[in-house]
């Protein structure tokens, strides 16, 4: 059933919390299937579009594992480090949420058509503070970075270069009194200039997601059992790049060319994969070279 389209002021109860002092507020939020959980913890997942194989898995795992304890993951859509986290949200079977810089009933980019139904499928939401049919602008996008930075409780920016619309976010976030954390990656690696020089600057290393639930008093081992979360039977005996083709690989046809983009992986290696996959029964090719899951 189609998701019906509402909206709220911040006169409305439902209005976010986390957003109504501020004084750069939307005027009105429209949703597209649910608002995050204010009584449960949220971080942001962010970075670059044109990222690596070292970003797009580390997003991903980190989106696993916060998701794992009940912990819900915001982004924006986006291609690259932002499709991956909430791909990692999804295989945990938790909630993410997409902050979009067009109306909440336009999927951009096209291609993640599959991931937007997924988020609204598993009980997540797509927001905007643009009005419906509103397209895809590029200067909307830097203005939706406040609602993403916003809505969560802290920020964690994977891989950014040195002028990168991240970094844009990660100094929002800071306007806005909330925890910044980058990733450290290679020093001769052009995508992480940007998370490096947070590092340097005083933002928070980030090593492991275990830090941050003990800061919040979630314990791993128990708030997994807390949670209603039940494990996918297809995760547990797959190979960690398989899990990964798998997670991009939804109930929409995505063909190879989307694949690689989203995975990273070199286009032999990822028909390797696709084989396996199809043999081993998770996934079928409905048309040449493309596939969903079954």
């Amino acid at each position: 059933m189609e998701e019906k389209i509402v909206s709220y002021t911040p006169d409305d109860v439902e209005y976010p919390d986390k957003l109504r002092n501020f004084k750069d507020r939307p005027k009105r939020l429209y949703v597209k299937g649910k608002l995050p959980d204010p009584n449960r913890k949220s971080v942001a997942i962010i970075g670059a579009r044109m990222c690596s194989y070292y970003g797009r898995t580390q997003a991903y795992e980190f989106a696993k594992e916060f998701a794992s304890c009940g912990v819900q993951v915001i982004s924006g859509l986006a291609r690259g480090i932002d499709g991956m986290g909430h791909r990692g949200a999804l295989m945990e079977k938790g909630k993410t949420f997409a902050v979009l810089g067009c109306g909440v009933d336009i999927c951009y980019p096209r291609e993640h058509i599959g991931l937007y139904m997924d988020i609204l499928e598993q009980g997540g939401g797509i927001l905007s503070e643009f009005p419906p049919g509103t397209p895809p602008l590029a200067v909307n996008f830097p203005l939706r970075n406040r609602i993403i930075s916003g809505l969560s409780d802290v920020i964690l920016i994977m891989e950014a270069r040195e002028r990168s619309g991240s970094l844009i976010t990660a100094d929002l976030a800071l306007e806005q009194g909330k925890e910044v954390y980058a990733l450290p990656g290679p020093v001769d690696s052009p995508l992480s200039t940007g998370c490096n020089r947070l590092i340097q600057q005083g933002a928070g290393v980030l090593l492991s997601a275990e830090n941050l639930l003990n800061e919040w008093g979630i314990m791993p081992d128990n708030l997994c059992r807390k949670t209603e979360i039940k494990p996918d039977k297809n995760k547990k005996t797959l190979e960690s790049e398989d899990e990964l083709v798998y997670s991009c690989v939804g109930l929409y046809p995505k063909n190879v060319e989307h694949l690689v983009l989203e995975t990273g992986l070199e286009i032999r290696k990822l028909m390797r994969v696709l084989v396996s996959l199809e043999l081993q029964g998770y996934i079928k090719e409905v048309s040449k070279n493309y596939y969903i899951r079954r």
